[in-house]
């Protein structure tokens, strides 16, 4: 009886090793750390983002998250870092409030040892009360940030399908997924060929956008996307057969 105990308890000290052993791999795969680098900003018109992002989302990426977007360096990843979600916080305090803001990346750039080149908007939501404070932080240009990766949220939103303006109906398809949201990466776009009842994958042409070119099936689409390089989602709406460039379809799925 002594022996059993003794063996039921080395089997919960070893189960509680194994967890405590697990738990950094399981943190740094969600990637919850906080992180410091700096910020500054790109100025428009309207202090809103860019519609000629990087990444290729057009209009989405100007007005997305109310204009709070950011163009990133190494977090770019090849286009993978598009639509992900950051919450960036500004630790100057003599130019900044103590509040963070969540931006969406949107495009692609490089500054003066910066991981963020945010948009007018969201730059000026990190400065002190008052258009004096706002002043002074865009005269500043450059600030030390503590950054991490956040779920996106979009609430009324499914996951939508935007069929690329660089897109020449019938024969050349290019499609941008918009509100994806959780803490996901788009990694594979596929089209099902019914006629060989198989699923071909699309090529990742820049930033976000996947397409394919003489090989695109006719009638309506199915599609699916593969998130963060495991699991694949199917759209529950099909691509219209009869598809233009520049609109955009619900996929009547929502991500976590």
């Amino acid at each position: 009886m002594g022996l059993a105990v003794l063996h039921e308890n080395q089997t919960g000290i070893l189960c509680v090793i194994c967890m405590v052993l697990l738990l950094p791999t399981l943190y740094a795969f969600q990637d919850i750390f906080t992180y410091t680098s700096r910020a500054t900003y790109y100025g428009s018109h309207d202090s809103f983002g860019t519609p000629s992002g990087a990444c290729g989302y057009g209009e989405f990426g100007r007005t997305v998250n109310d204009g709070s977007v950011t163009g990133v360096s190494k977090l770019y990843r090849n286009g993978t870092g598009c639509g992900a979600c950051y919450r960036v916080r500004c630790l100057s305090s003599q130019y900044c409030n103590e509040d963070s803001v969540t931006v969406v990346v949107t495009d692609y750039g490089e500054g003066d040892k910066t991981d963020f080149i945010l948009s007018t908007r969201a730059y000026t939501r990190l400065a002190r009360p008052g258009r004096k404070g706002a002043k002074e932080l865009l005269a500043r240009g450059v600030i030390d940030v503590e950054y991490r990766r956040v779920s996106c949220h979009y609430p009324g939103y499914n996951v939508m399908f935007k069929v690329h303006e660089q897109s020449r109906y019938p024969n050349y398809l290019a499609l941008v997924v918009l509100y994806a949201e959780g803490m996901n990466d788009i990694t594979a776009v596929e089209l099902y060929q019914e006629n060989c009842k198989q699923w071909l994958g699309m090529r990742k042409s820049f930033g976000a956008v996947w397409d394919m070119s003489n090989q695109v099936p006719s009638g309506s689409i199915k599609l699916r996307f593969q998130v963060s390089g495991s699991t694949w989602v199917e759209s529950k709406n099909d691509l219209p057969a009869l598809w233009n460039a520049g609109d955009a379809y619900d996929s009547d799925v929502q991500l976590n």
